[in-house]
């Protein structure tokens, strides 16, 4: 039951035992190595090679990694030992925005995402009223896992580069609080 009950728990499914986690120092290199292996590829064709390679080479380096998984705002998914997801919050002005949520190609549609998704809200400050997503406008199909995770378009936000591909969404979602 790939994105059920027991999949967003971290249970087996299948074959599969995810377990998600915080994000340690000693997993800097291997979220480097995930971004280098995979997000150039994601994007090359959604936005252009140039500003694939950019991607990883400005948002996956050693600095920017270490900096997150410093403060508390990454989450890693596991299968069997093997990183196979990356979620990242950060802040933005007072806003609570996850700025990556990557699952490794073959591990896509099994609840991967959700898994990372929950986890990243389970660690927002009890105050957290809402959190933002964005992504490239190009790519669809976050897009349309963004809105049955129930994230709404807040707006669009032009590239510089005047590229459309590049146009950022921001999406919003209420964060129930009890």
């Amino acid at each position: 039951m790939p994105g059920g009950f027991l999949a967003r728990l971290g249970y087996i499914v299948g074959v599969m035992t995810v377990v998600v986690r915080d994000a340690t120092p000693a997993d800097v290199a291997a979220i480097c190595s995930f971004g280098e292996s995979y997000i150039e590829d994601h994007y090359a064709p959604l936005i252009g090679p140039e500003a694939a390679r950019a991607q990883v080479v400005d948002w996956w380096n050693r600095d920017r990694i270490e900096a997150a998984v410093g403060a508390g705002y990454v989450v890693v998914a596991e299968d069997g030992g093997e990183l196979v997801g990356v979620g990242q919050r950060g802040r933005y002005g007072d806003h609570h925005v996850v700025y990556k949520l990557y699952v490794h190609p073959e591990h896509r549609g099994r609840g991967i995402g959700s898994m990372l998704l929950d986890a990243i809200i389970s660690r927002l400050p009890s105050d957290a009223t809402r959190l933002y997503i964005e992504h490239f406008a190009a790519n669809a199909r976050a897009g349309e896992f963004y809105e049955r995770e129930g994230y709404r378009v807040a707006r669009v936000e032009p590239s510089p580069s005047g590229d459309p591909r590049r146009d950022i969404v921001w999406r919003v979602k209420e964060i129930p609080r009890g």
